[in-house]
């Protein structure tokens, strides 16, 4: 299996999924109250769902460069910023469905084998804290960008239960629907 049909099915297919759990909230709650749902948390030293969804979205964009050997783009610099900030400014149900459409999009223009680095190939990731992470290619994709992505996809549709949003199983794997036999 490659890096990219890997990693671009498994973003594309979640962020879809977390577009649809926002829209539901949307249809299911009055406009203010859907719209406080981004300031809410699991737990008081976690981030906010505007959090989560900036921090899902940072994922696919980080590891498209870093497959790449691009220099990160700014769209990656303003969501951690908008997600750092997610406490105090949490932005709209629309802004944050905005972010994982530009998610989409960027996903959606990659060549099929855009991140088809060999599997093998060091990447040093480097944290905010100092902290660096010596990685293989496939290492990175496996052990940090999917499982990162997921841990905040998963934060994301946690907090949205708990505030009451009728979410089930078919919310989360919509994509599977299609192969389920009649």
């Amino acid at each position: 299996m490659s890096l990219t049909s890997l990693l671009v099915p498994s973003f594309m297919h979640m962020l879809g999924a977390m577009s649809g759990w926002l829209a539901k909230a949307q249809a299911q709650m009055a406009g203010q109250e859907a719209e406080a749902l981004l300031s809410a948390r699991l737990a008081p030293d976690m981030f906010p769902l505007s959090t989560q969804i900036r921090f899902a979205c940072v994922q696919p964009h980080e590891a498209s460069c870093r497959l790449r050997g691009l220099a990160f783009s700014d769209t990656i610099q303003a969501l951690l910023d908008e997600g750092r900030n997610g406490g105090e400014v949490p932005g709209s149900i629309g802004d944050a469905q905005a972010r994982i459409a530009e998610t989409l999009a960027l996903l959606n223009n990659l060549a099929p084998d855009a991140l088809d680095m060999d599997y093998g190939a060091p990447i040093a990731h480097a944290l905010p804290n100092g902290m660096i992470f010596d990685l293989s290619a496939e290492q990175y994709a496996r052990d940090w960008a999917l499982a990162q992505f997921y841990f905040h996809v998963m934060s994301a549709y946690a907090i949205l239960r708990s505030q009451g949003v009728d979410l089930g199983k078919a919310d989360y794997i919509p994509h599977m629907l299609p192969f389920l036999r009649a």
